[in-house]
């Protein structure tokens, strides 16, 4: 049975954008995922070993639209202060950007969507997220949005031929990634083909690449959860 002092906060921002395989690994890895939709999610960490904000379809400060964001903001900011482990994917990666002083530009550069192949920086070389990751791998990418300007401070490790920002770090225990390693190809049979058509993409293209690259793509997706869950638990005694 996982310990009490190992929750992790899921935090859900959209209806379709859920934690997908992160729940049963996490759990496979000792800690007890426990999901929040973002309208209920707390300002700070309190009670949680660690945090992931997942994903969602609008900018990070579009709060008008999005009244829980600041909460969530002030959220990343705790967690990036007070050196509580953070994960935040796609969203949740823009969310930390902006919160700890970077910048998000919206319809930015060229879309990624599908299957895409991202390059650490030498910068992770010694970082404890993407540790044992290949130099270059393949991940699930579904984005229009990217991080123009990182946090001051920031440590830069990873990119793509189409999006400079692909994975940092905040502090010692707060990470962005802008790729999905929470879903598999399996996730892009629910793609709308026409709205991709629109857009002069093509679904079957993407599906027929994803699924080509699953196998290496999943080998990757787990090996990350499997080094934050090991920073989770590192970071557990240290007066938490």
């Amino acid at each position: 049975m996982a310990d009490a002092t190992m929750n992790v906060l899921l935090v859900r921002n959209a209806p379709r954008s859920g934690p997908g395989r992160l729940v049963p690994w996490l759990r496979d890895e000792g800690l007890v995922p426990t999901e929040l939709p973002g309208r209920s999610a707390p300002s700070d960490p309190a009670g949680f070993a660690a945090v992931v904000l997942l994903g969602g379809g609008f900018l990070p400060d579009a709060d008008a639209d999005v009244p829980w964001l600041p909460a969530q903001r002030g959220l990343a900011r705790q967690c990036a202060a007070h050196g509580v482990p953070l994960l935040g994917i796609c969203l949740g990666a823009q969310v930390l950007a902006v919160a700890t002083g970077g910048a998000v530009t919206g319809a930015h550069g060229r879309p990624e969507r599908g299957s895409c192949t991202v390059v650490r920086r030498p910068e992770a070389a010694r970082d404890p997220l993407l540790a044992g990751v290949p130099e270059s791998f393949p991940v699930i990418q579904n984005h229009r949005d990217q991080i123009t300007a990182l946090p001051p401070g920031a440590v830069h490790l990873a990119r793509s031929a189409d999006c400079p920002v692909q994975a940092f770090r905040v502090g010692e225990r707060a990470w962005g990634v802008q790729f999905h390693p929470e879903v598999g190809a399996e996730r892009l049979a629910d793609w709308d083909e026409a709205a991709l058509a629109e857009s002069g993409v093509d679904a079957v293209a993407l599906r027929t690449a994803a699924t080509a690259a699953e196998p290496t793509a999943r080998r990757v997706a787990r090996r990350l959860v499997a080094n934050f869950a090991q920073v989770v638990r590192d970071s557990v005694p240290l007066g938490r």
